[in-house]
């Protein structure tokens, strides 16, 4: 078992395991910079990332000017969680997307499941995964205004912005342990209700 946590099997453990139980969300980060390099590292990772009708709908914004990112910050944070830490970001990522016809207009129409949403999700995880191999943090962001983040990086109107991810090296040790609910309580088996157990 894994040390941060019980519930993890090491059955068929590989490296990739290890990046899994290493990400979390960081939101205290250490001044150093990051490489024009590490920067797209970060991008190329997404760019693998897979897309419905292989439209590859994600665009990204990299943002380094700490003035910029203090004015989303300031700006462009909704209220009750103003996510103030977000200043100590030396990279903020803008997860973007550029629609395409096919499967996001007429397909999303269909089925009423916003697929570029999806996509981006895939795209801006398999950045975060390659941050965590990186040795960087990164930190999820979905509570702003997009119009606001919009006229802020002059965002044409028929992009739409659907997250935010705050990039930098941890300033703080990650946590003892870090709790995960087991496969049973998650996975179902066949059907739903039928736990998928993990001692068989």
């Amino acid at each position: 078992m894994n040390a941060q946590d019980p519930n993890r099997s090491p059955r068929n453990a590989t490296i990739l395991d290890d990046i899994f139980a290493r990400r979390r969300s960081v939101r205290a980060f250490s001044s150093r910079s990051i490489s024009r390099d590490t920067i797209l590292s970060l991008c190329e990772a997404a760019r693998w990332a897979p897309s419905a009708c292989n439209s590859q709908t994600w665009r990204f914004i990299a943002v380094t000017d700490s003035g910029t990112i203090q004015r989303i910050c300031k700006e462009a944070m909704r209220p009750v969680i103003p996510n103030k830490w977000l200043v100590q970001a030396p990279l903020l990522m803008v997860g973007c997307s550029q629609l395409d016809i096919l499967a996001n207009r007429i397909g999303g129409r269909i089925t009423g499941i916003e697929y570029y949403q999806i996509d981006l999700g895939i795209a801006m995880e398999h950045m975060v995964l390659k941050a965590v191999d990186l040795g960087l943090g990164t930190c999820w962001i979905g509570w702003f205004r997009e119009d606001r983040v919009r006229k802020i990086l002059d965002i044409p109107e028929r992009i739409r912005v659907s997250a935010l991810l705050a990039i930098g090296y941890p300033k703080d040790a990650p946590p003892k342990k870090r709790q995960r609910k087991p496969l049973e309580a998650i996975v179902h088996s066949e059907r739903w209700g039928k736990p998928f157990r993990s001692d068989k």
